[in-house]
């Protein structure tokens, strides 16, 4: 079990990480989340023994690694920008934390060529790091990691400095990693689809702090933040929910209202601090104004329209701002473009509401 305890760090009096704090248990994938400049990197280097921190501590397995040098804490990390030795050759990258432990040159040579043979660089070892592609310098990262058969592991953006091409490939073989490793393991990324589908847990880092923590259901259902809605995929309104009309209620927002269903279990009274989540999935796109079951309809233009596969997310300066999704075909047969003026619609069913009580959990 590792346990990073109220870490706090500063840079030139601005602080980076403020009383930060996670854990992540034995055959656990914890996915590190946040916008650029949060505090990731920093946490992963305090964990790894790189950055002392000026307030906090980090527990491993009980023991306060307090004072314990880097290559004595059991801790492997992949970079984001590999950072191997440029004078070393492969054998030398993935073998140095195995002399630096003091092991035997026959040990030593045995290790680094299964590792290398695990990440698919067998053959590789006397070739010179330099002569790389950026898929192959992620690989033998990787395989230093894994050498000194470390108990946690960390992984910073391992796929930032790697061809589009070449990630596909080293995404099977990153499940296939983490799938083997017995210990905690903790992934930094920016990509939902990475954190949604390797990770048991998500924590969300904003401006040093923690702001959330959960399964990635949990975040996607009930996002405490504007950037986890985001992260996930999903609309976040914040405002006063105050009743309307029987069963029914409004929620105004700073930028706009929405028509929800009461909740059952609510006194019928006005009630601050509301969130609401929507799907942009949930949300239909017209070219004339609807008119029908819809309770919730807004005109806007459309501002950006972003493809990925099959599916294209469309951000609308309607009043609330609204993201909804729909297929590459719907787009084209719409005519939706940016500048656009569009019709939106949703379902008051379909507006889920976070009380004050039902918050998400955060650490």
């Amino acid at each position: 079990m590792l346990r990073v305890e109220d870490v706090s760090v500063a840079f030139d009096g601005k602080a980076a990480l403020d009383r930060a704090s996670l854990d992540a248990g034995d055959a656990e994938v914890v996915a590190l989340l946040g916008p650029s400049g949060s505090g990731k990197t920093t946490l992963l280097r305090v964990i790894a023994g790189l950055e002392r921190p000026d307030a906090g501590r980090v527990v491993l397995d009980g023991r306060d690694l307090a004072g314990v040098p880097p290559y004595r804490r059991g801790i492997g990390l992949v970079f984001q920008d590999h950072a191997l030795f440029p004078h070393r050759d492969v054998l030398g990258n993935v073998s140095f934390g195995l002399r630096m432990r003091g092991d035997s040159a026959d040990a030593i040579a045995a290790r680094a060529r299964n590792l290398l043979e695990l990440v698919g660089l067998a053959g590789f070892g006397h070739r010179s790091v330099g002569t790389l592609s950026g898929g192959e310098r992620q690989r033998v990262a990787l395989a230093r990691a894994l050498a000194a058969e470390p108990k946690v592991l960390l992984l910073d953006e391992p796929f930032a400095a790697v061809d589009a091409e070449a990630k596909p490939e080293l995404r099977s073989l990153l499940r296939r990693t983490l799938a083997s490793f017995e210990g905690p393991r903790i992934l930094v990324t920016h990509d939902p689809v990475e954190a949604m589908t390797l990770a048991d847990r998500l924590v969300l880092l904003e401006d040093g702090r923690v702001t959330q923590t959960g399964t990635p259901d949990d975040v996607r259902h009930r996002p405490a933040t504007r950037y986890a809605a985001e992260f996930v995929g999903t609309n976040l309104f914040e405002g006063e929910l105050v009743p309307d009309e029987e069963g029914v209620g409004i929620l105004r927002t700073g930028g706009g209202e929405l028509t929800v269903v009461w909740p059952e279990h609510l006194v019928v009274a006005p009630v601050a601090d509301v969130r609401a989540t929507l799907s942009p999935a949930e949300i239909a796109l017209h070219r004339e104004e609807p008119h029908g079951s819809p309770r919730n309809v807004f005109r806007g233009a459309v501002e950006e329209v972003a493809t990925v596969g099959g599916r294209a997310r469309i951000r609308l300066r309607t009043v609330p701002p609204l993201v909804a999704e729909l297929t590459t075909g719907s787009v084209d047969r719409l005519g939706i473009a940016p500048g656009h003026e569009v019709w939106a619609s949703c379902k008051a069913v379909e507006i889920r509401l976070m009380v004050p009580g039902d918050e998400p959990d955060t650490l």
